[in-house]
């Protein structure tokens, strides 16, 4: 078996450790490869005539552009390939939620299928949300307890797998699936640029470069002696929650700032200038969109200058969340199997 994970803060490289443990439990061959350092000539080699695993986290109800450049540059073959995703989970009481895979199973199955796999499996697993952006860090109990949750459930799966057995679970979510893969084709083509445009490092930032040697994207560069994250970025986390000194923040005052500001426009743009009466819907939200991410790549350049002046530069952060302690930072569990 071979596997094969695109992995931000941990979370898929996880599943991929845990499939390899209970293969060898089963002294089955089984070896592990990181897609950020995986040379695609090197895939038919590894592979050989080997079940082949590939586990992405999920962005924008698809598997991220860095994981589907790799499976686009797949060499033909007829290997048996499982697919499977990290998604963001939550914990309500006892209940860890589901998130939604949208198209990334059914993109990516094509795609091999196309060369000559055979898909025999679709299987999603709801690990920790690491998404701090959007929502305050899990503390470590709830990381914990959803990384037992999905430990029984690989060794379930697995199980079948290793048995010879397809293994297709996510058809139980196909109706959500299609209702929600606009929205992947919407993030594909715009949404990764907005999130690109989230991060920033604040006045803490010592230039130590951990998050430029880190980054599976190479998406973070050097603009003015200070960190600045470019459109190649996939918002997987890892700069973030890896940061020693907690530097790197995310601009929701920026974004909040973007958004009043192209609503205005759009409104003076609309009303004063051309005279014309567009009712809300898809022609005045491609509206807005353009205008929002013109201002956005603009602001984004200037705050990237602002935060060089040391006074201005204390006083961003304050409108950024992930700024404040009971936001937190992402931790992935030290939790091992009985």
């Amino acid at each position: 078996m071979v596997i094969f994970y695109f992995s931000g803060t941990g979370n898929a490289k996880q599943i991929a450790l845990w499939i390899a443990g209970f293969a060898q439990k089963k002294q089955i061959d089984c070896q592990t490869f990181s897609i950020e350092k995986t040379d695609i000539n090197d895939v038919k080699a590894l592979c050989t005539d080997a079940l082949i695993a590939i586990v992405s986290p999920i962005h924008g109800f698809n598997f991220p552009k860095r994981a589907l450049d790799f499976i686009s540059l797949f060499p033909k073959g007829s290997n048996n390939v499982v697919l499977m995703n990290t998604r963001g989970g939550l914990k309500i009481g006892r209940l860890v939620t589901p998130g939604l895979t949208g198209v990334a199973f059914y993109l990516s199955s094509y795609i091999l299928m196309r060369k000559g796999y055979q898909i025999v499996g679709h299987i999603p697993f709801d690990m920790p949300s690491n998404w701090i952006s959007i929502h305050p860090a899990l503390n470590q109990p709830t990381v914990k307890y959803i990384y037992e949750k999905n430990y029984s459930r690989v060794e379930k799966h697995c199980n079948k797998i290793l048995e010879g057995k397809p293994d297709f679970f996510s058809n139980r979510e196909i109706i959500q699936d299609v209702l929600i893969s606009p929205v992947s084709l919407g993030y594909y083509f715009a949404g990764k640029y907005f999130f690109a445009k989230s991060f920033y490092a604040s006045e803490e930032c010592d230039n130590c470069g951990i998050c430029i040697k880190q980054c599976p994207v190479k998406a973070i560069k050097i603009v003015n002696d200070r960190p600045f994250w470019t459109s190649r970025c996939e918002s997987c986390m890892r700069c973030m929650n890896s940061c020693p000194k907690k530097a790197i923040e995310t601009a929701h005052g920026l974004i909040a700032t973007t958004s009043v500001m192209s609503s205005l426009i759009l409104s003076w743009l609309l009303g004063d200038i051309l005279a014309i009466n567009i009712q809300p819907g898809f022609i005045r939200f491609s509206f807005f969109s353009l205008i929002f991410f013109a201002l956005l790549w603009i602001f984004y350049k200037l705050q990237h200058l602002l935060l060089r002046n040391k006074l201005i530069g204390k006083f961003i952060p304050y409108a950024s969340l992930t700024h404040y302690k009971f936001w937190g930072r992402y931790k992935n569990a030290t939790w091992h199997s009985k």
